[in-house]
């Protein structure tokens, strides 16, 4: 852990009020007793949460169902007022947001006023981007709103190769918001954000490994994290499945088919610690739930308390501790296989 990484665990810990602490605690017991008790138990609410800015996306990523246009529920992007609504009731035990889902966070014109209103609730903010719309002005204003992290997916060090994956994109463009962001911290002494670029490693960047650590010192971004890449149509080899099997969720067999490393145990910490909620107020259980095909309620009905608490949510905790392989969204899950640079 370089001296960045360690000041941004601190900001984080220092989120923590007596009352977030005592959640964490709560939701981290009721966890482990579920596990051993084979029953799902709930004391606390949400450590963590997903919320969704908008589905939109200007690139056409070809496992993402964004960039495919293939979603089947409705798309759009999150009303600031019904956003500030659900800070409201879950800022006091809420630790950790995070505005991404599906879609490019940026697109959404009110952004960075929802990451400064979560900011003065005390709550720690990041955001994944693409990095196309950072330009000086929405570079700077990312500094002044007081996010706490940004994670900037950059899947290339080329031209050439970062495109195979980003269809639509310009790798120019995200080096200069990479830049913009890190000029902006320094003009104004700003310790935050905390910004390291996420290379999804797939087979034809693969040997680009190196060279985007290289790229990401030259920067002056704060690191650079590997993330292994979700391929829907996995069990018979696919051209993005990487050689390197460290970096791939998923083993060859000596028959030739892949099958996923995880070994999908019947046990989740999302379930119980970090929510999705998509742009039109539905909560699903975790991000693996691309298209919100598990609803477990809506916030425009309820409040997130009475879903957390709902017996659609138990079911489905329950569900989880005694098949998880059965669960469609688990059938992909990166837990347990996760990379790190």
């Amino acid at each position: 852990m370089n001296r960045a990484e360690w000041h941004d665990a601190i900001r984080f810990l220092k989120k923590g009020t007596a009352r977030r602490y005592l959640n964490a605690a709560r939701v981290l017991s009721s966890y482990f007793l579920s596990k051993w008790t084979h029953r799902p138990i709930q004391w606390g609410m949400p450590i963590a949460l997903s919320i969704e800015p908008t589905t939109a996306c200007n690139l056409r990523c070809p496992e993402c169902p964004s960039g495919l246009r293939a979603f089947t529920r409705a798309t759009g992007k999150i009303n600031p007022a019904f956003f500030k609504t659900v800070i409201d009731e879950l800022h006091k035990e809420l630790w950790y947001l995070i505005f991404y889902f599906q879609g490019e966070p940026y697109l959404h014109p009110q952004l960075l006023e929802m990451v400064a209103y979560a900011h003065q609730k005390g709550i720690y903010t990041a955001t994944s981007t693409n990095a196309h719309f950072l330009d000086a002005m929405h570079a700077r204003q990312t500094v002044e709103s007081g996010l706490d992290r940004l994670i900037i997916s950059i899947d290339g060090t080329t031209q050439d190769v970062y495109q195979q994956y980003r269809r639509g994109g310009h790798l120019d463009k995200v080096l200069a918001g990479a830049r913009e962001i890190v000029k902006w911290k320094q003009q104004l002494h700003s310790p935050t954000p905390y910004v390291f670029f996420q290379f999804l490693v797939v087979k034809p960047n693969q040997h680009q490994i190196p060279e985007i650590k290289k790229l990401a010192r030259e920067i002056g971004v704060d690191g650079v994290r590997f993330k292994t890449a979700q391929i829907y149509d996995y069990q018979n080899g696919h051209p993005l499945i990487p050689d390197l099997e460290h970096y791939s969720r998923y083993k060859k067999m000596p028959d030739g088919t892949y099958r996923i490393k995880n070994k999908l145990s019947n046990q989740c910490w999302k379930l119980w610690h970090s929510p999705v909620v998509t742009w039109d107020g539905w909560v699903v259980p975790c991000c693996f739930d691309k298209d919100a095909q598990h609803k477990m309620g809506s916030l425009k009905e309820n409040s997130f308390r009475e879903i957390w608490h709902n017996e659609t949510y138990t079911h489905f905790r329950q569900q989880l501790l005694k098949g998880r392989k059965h669960i469609d969204i688990c059938q992909n899950c990166s837990e347990g296989t996760r990379v790190w640079g």
